[in-house]
């Protein structure tokens, strides 16, 4: 289930100015001006598997209903985001200007093709950029986005009981 292709070539961890501007959207999400990200961003709250601190990611939501929320990881399996989830997947994230308590889980490498090929369908160029971001090969047909999916860690925030949307 995990998804360690050490053949991809995934993007290096930001430093200097482009992390600071990855950053941005979390400060935006932190003056509560969250919301005019739309509703393709959420901000997700994680504990530092080592620190133990709080810390904040802002993610792209590529699919979401009433149980929960499903993101991926542009950075593969090494974001710190994901590797802290991983340890503790009880979390809590901002959609909109709501608080949700989730529970992560981690998808498979199938569950994560059939996600790649709907955002795909619904949202063409950004899927292609985010393929291209990753190092991975699309040409617009729908089997090269399986495959992309397949090699992309996706995680479904499901919403604790008791506490789902509307």
């Amino acid at each position: 289930m995990a998804h360690r292709d050490t053949t991809l070539r995934r993007p290096q961890l930001p430093i200097g100015w482009r992390r600071l501007a990855l950053r941005l959207p979390i400060l935006l999400f932190g003056v509560g001006l969250g919301p005019l990200l739309g509703r393709r961003f959420l901000l997700l709250h994680h504990t530092g598997r080592v620190s133990g601190l709080d810390r904040k990611a802002v993610l792209e939501v590529v699919a979401y209903g009433p149980d929960g929320w499903t993101v991926a990881s542009g950075f593969g399996p090494r974001a710190d985001w994901y590797r802290n989830l991983r340890r503790q997947p009880k979390t809590l994230i901002r959609f909109g200007t709501r608080p949700h308590a989730v529970t992560a889980r981690f998808l498979t490498p199938d569950q994560g093709a059939e996600i790649m090929v709907d955002y795909a369908r619904r949202h063409p160029r950004a899927a292609r950029r985010l393929c291209s971001f990753m190092g991975l090969p699309v040409d617009g047909r729908e089997a090269s986005y399986r495959e992309a999916g397949r090699a992309v860690p996706f995680v479904r925030l499901d919403a604790a009981e008791g506490r789902r949307r509307a």
